[in-house]
């Protein structure tokens, strides 16, 4: 079938009341244009409402991304920062409606940067620019943004994204461990809730899928265990401490 009706179609039943996840011509409009097939490894799939795992990331299900770009509410000619990249298509959305030399897109896996690059270039997207960086720390050197996008969840926003937000910009990201919520924060810090949402957790150095140690819990008990098993006994730390005395 035509990849566009099967746009239509995907498009029509997030716009259903239903779901009603789609609210903004803008939206429907990127959402019916971008090709979603050029990000989906399952071409057949591509426009079904549901997400796929890639390199040890979640392709989002198109309402959620729906339900991202609606409260980030991005602009013709904004300037957008998209963290977490994954294979580029939340990016590709944000570039048609901002145009694509707005947009930038960052991602803590090489392997992520690569396949967001080549998918955005082949759907016609190239002009996005992807970079590999830690995403706690944003993209300082194209700042400020009009709009930051966070599709990963923390505590709070980082600072670093806080601090390269334009007064009147918008940051949008999960908010919490487990009980998250969709949550817009402006240039001023109040603060807009979108409802219940869940995300993977933001990823520091160390924890990508494509490192040698991805998940923290096991690393930092890997350590605190060889300080431990390293640290001398209480009697020799006695002794040592006498020897030294006398």
């Amino acid at each position: 079938m035509d990849p566009a009706v099967l746009r239509d179609d995907m498009v029509a039943g997030l716009e259903h009341e239903s779901k009603g996840v789609v609210e903004t011509t803008s939206v429907s409009a990127a959402l019916r244009a971008v090709p979603r097939h050029e990000f989906v490894a399952e071409e057949k799939a591509a426009y079904a409402d549901r997400a796929f795992d890639h390199r040890g990331t979640a392709i989002l299900a198109p309402s959620t991304v729906a339900r991202l770009i609606e409260a980030l509410a991005p602009a013709p000619g904004d300037s957008v920062l998209v963290v977490g990249a994954g294979v580029g298509y939340t990016a590709a959305v944000c570039a048609e409606i901002a145009g694509p030399q707005h947009v930038h897109a960052v991602d803590i896996s090489r392997r992520l940067v690569f396949d967001a690059r080549q998918n955005l270039a082949r759907a016609g997207y190239g002009g996005v620019l992807v970079d590999r960086r830690d995403g706690a720390y944003g993209l300082a050197e194209y700042a400020p943004f009009d709009r930051i996008l966070l599709e990963a969840a923390a505590v709070r926003p980082p600072r670093a994204l806080t601090d390269q937000l334009a007064s009147d910009g918008r940051l949008v990201m999960p908010v919490g461990t487990r009980d998250q919520s969709l949550v817009a924060v402006d240039g001023a810090g109040h603060e807009t809730r979108f409802g219940p949402t869940s995300f993977a957790p933001l990823l520091v150095e160390g924890e990508q899928s494509d490192s040698i140690e991805r998940n923290r819990t096991v690393r930092e008990d890997r350590e605190r265990a060889r300080a431990i098993a390293e640290r001398r006994t209480g009697w020799e730390h006695d002794w040592i401490d006498w020897d030294r005395q006398s």
